[in-house]
């Protein structure tokens, strides 16, 4: 069907523009040169091809659209503007002020419409390959009888990407592994403007993309606005054919290079790198509004004709979309009705009533490394909970994220010899991509039907640490499983050795970093984890530790240690003496063992030490007042924490006349007994520290 584009389309874009232009000369600061040059795209985008409501930003049913160029915050803000989608014209008159409704990069939960925090470059679009797969998941999981794209549960994800999104490593991480996914539902519009901050991109950006992408296994189109003969039109029907194209491919995913002019048409400033990241200036904003014919004395001008126009339009399009998905939704209810019961539970946010059941216990005195619990933890969970998925970055052995029992989440063309799979499988495999792995599970979490996790070596979260930063920002449900959690890695040497990684993760807000002592702490965790709301980096061990008789076990005997149900506090009382103690004992992890040897060894010179397991100091943080004190009470002064990595988290909870032992420094080449000995990782440390504790305390 040809695109029926008429004279208030024209207008309402060429007011987008205006816009634009005026929200970031009264901002004082921005990027207008995006938000002007790309207006009739995203107006075609909103007006005739997104599937969305204006009154519901949380419709099951709707499209997904994602700003990766998320510093044209304004691209966006105004088509919701024009949409009607809780915008109005005083939002963009306070862009990027404080406390206000439209900040300079788009924030997921705080502007409805945006359905994904943007900024970092890149990151945006990888989380749009999350979103693509998040979708057949959720279709294989609760309709997988219907024909990919017909069901209620499949959607579109339009991503708008810069130059600066497609130099980011992310991007191409993301890119890479979208191709062997098969992707036909992620349709990429890039803004090939060849405009960056340093101005022509010719100085660092040469390569041929769509050549990148083919090799990547995409669906490539062109669409040139600027023409050879130096001409520049913006041909929206061009566009818009270009992208009924990559709606009607099902098997690839799709980009479409727009080739624009940043900034058209602003007399003097426009394809120049100065007009990327700041206001036009008076002159030149008038002469924008001059070259678009309006009054170029006035600011924040709207046609009311236009505006009633878009929302009207805007509007008219979701009841007709909403008829249509109804109807189909209704449908699936009908014919479903088990299927349904899961998805209401889902979108109730409650667990299966057997999860609890299905959690192994392991017996007293086997020695288990924490990340083998944690697989056998994952397996039972997925037994019960099929919105439970995740995979790894190549180190699924490694990291024991496996489903038992499952098959793999990829087409059947990429099954191998020993991974055998199809689109809706449940184990991911991301590659060597840490980076794209955590904004991917970014927008599978946000996506909000299934419940993701991820896994790598501890020290290779470097690599994702602006994923999961934007993770936390989010405050979304990922989990992050880091194994190989400290010196313990061994032989390997100091570049696999995480030291200084738990205090750097620890001081991200809203990121909770959990390391369990053994087997069955770790079980509880991931219990713990899934009653969470937020992202969680579980910290987990390659060597063996020792799995310790608790209270609750049939048969416990009088030494028995607490209950491993409380590492959802965070901290808890291990293992206890008669009245108050004289020392606390602190350990997270394979050193609580430690901790607990060097109890024993000061009962023997009648001095009563307490044993307190710290899994996370985040969720411990967050108990009342009167729980940290019945834990630590502010009385006992000499107090010890033991912890294989950089000292600096336990301040806190030592005090002055405490002591930490971990490790100064980096880790070194050997066996990981050697290791921990020659560090002084051992309960004669403890001992000795706590008796330094203590004559300070007395003194």
């Amino acid at each position: 069907m040809a695109l029926q584009w008429n004279n208030l389309d024209q207008k309402a874009v060429d007011m987008a523009k205006i816009l634009a232009g005026d929200a970031v000369e009264k901002a004082g600061s921005g990027h207008p040169g995006t938000p002007i040059s790309l207006a009739a795209a995203a107006y075609l985008l909103y007006q005739r091809h997104l599937r969305f409501d204006p009154q519901d930003s949380r419709w099951l049913g709707r499209d997904r659209f994602v700003l990766s160029a998320g510093h044209a915050s304004l691209l966006q803000y105004i088509q919701l503007y024009l949409a009607g989608q809780s915008m109005e014209l005083e939002d963009l008159k306070n862009f990027r002020t404080f406390g206000s409704y439209t900040p300079g990069h788009p924030e997921y939960g705080h502007t409805k419409g945006v359905e994904i925090t943007t900024g970092p470059l890149g990151s945006g679009f990888a989380a749009g390959v999350g979103f693509a797969m998040a979708s057949r998941r959720a279709h294989g999981m609760l309709d997988p009888q219907a024909p990919l794209g017909e069901s209620p549960f499949d959607y579109n994800v339009y991503v708008i990407a810069g130059d600066g999104c497609l130099q980011e490593g992310i991007s191409g991480e993301a890119s890479s592994l979208a191709g062997v996914q098969d992707l036909g539902n992620l349709i990429v519009i890039w803004d090939d403007n060849h405009i960056s901050i340093e101005d022509d991109t010719n100085v660092s950006f040469q390569e041929d993309v769509l050549k990148r992408y083919e090799a990547y296994g995409w669906h490539t189109q062109r669409v040139d606005w600027l023409s050879a003969d130096g001409s520049y039109q913006e041909d929206v029907n061009a566009l818009d054919e270009a992208i009924c194209v990559a709606k009607a491919e099902k098997t690839k995913p799709s980009i479409i290079a727009l080739r624009t002019i940043i900034g058209w048409p602003s007399p003097s400033k426009q394809n120049t790198g100065v007009i990327h990241g700041a206001k036009l200036g008076a002159e030149e904003l008038k002469g924008l509004k001059e070259a678009l014919g309006a009054d170029p004395e006035k600011m924040f001008v709207v046609d009311e004709q236009v505006l009633k126009h878009t929302r009207e339009n805007a509007a008219s399009r979701a009841e007709n979309a909403h008829l249509d998905w109804d109807k189909r939704f209704a449908e699936w209810k009908q014919a479903n009705p088990d299927k349904n019961q899961l998805l209401e539970r889902i979108l109730a946010g409650k667990l299966p009533d057997e999860i609890e059941a299905v959690l192994p216990v392991f017996p007293a005195g086997q020695a288990l490394a924490t990340r083998a619990a944690s697989g056998k933890t994952i397996s039972a969970i997925g037994s019960v909970m099929p919105e439970y998925w995740g995979g790894s970055a190549d180190l699924a052995e490694s990291n024991n994220t496996v489903i038992a029992g499952s098959t793999s989440f990829i087409p059947e063309s990429a099954q191998t010899g020993k991974w055998k799979g199809n689109p809706y499988g449940r184990i991911l495999h991301f590659g060597v991509r840490e980076h794209a792995m955590s904004a991917v599970m970014n927008g599978i979490a946000v996506d909000g039907l299934t419940r993701v996790f991820g896994g790598t070596f501890f020290v290779f979260s470097d690599y994702m640490r602006g994923a999961v930063r934007l993770s936390a920002l989010m405050n979304i449900p990922v989990t992050y499983v880091w194994s190989h959690d400290s010196i313990g890695v061994g032989e390997d040497g100091p570049t696999h050795q995480p030291v200084e990684h738990l205090a750097s993760y620890r001081a991200i807000p809203n990121l909770a970093i959990v390391r369990p002592m053994d087997a069955n702490e770790t079980a509880a965790a991931w219990l713990a984890i899934l009653r969470q709301r937020g992202p969680v980096g579980l910290i987990l061990t390659r060597q063996v530790v020792p799995t310790y008789e608790r209270e609750d076990m049939e048969g416990a005997g009088s030494d028995a240690l607490a209950s491993a149900e409380n590492v959802a506090k965070g901290a808890y009382i291990l293992a206890d003496t008669d009245g108050q103690p004289d020392v606390i004992l602190m350990a997270s992890g394979s050193e609580v063992q430690h901790a607990l040897t060097a109890r024993k060894e000061l009962a023997k010179e009648d001095i009563a030490a307490r044993v307190v397991s710290v899994p996370c100091m985040e969720w411990f943080k967050s108990q009342d007042a009167s729980y940290r004190e019945q834990v630590l009470p502010s009385a006992v002064k000499a107090r010890v924490s033991i912890e294989a990595g950089i000292v600096d988290s336990w301040r806190t909870w030592v005090g002055d006349n405490g002591e930490s032992i971990g490790i100064d420094g980096f880790g070194l080449p050997g066996a990981p007994g050697e290791l921990f000995e020659h560090y002084g990782l051992d309960s004669s440390q403890v001992v000795a520290a706590a008796k330094r504790s203590l004559a300070r305390v007395r003194s």
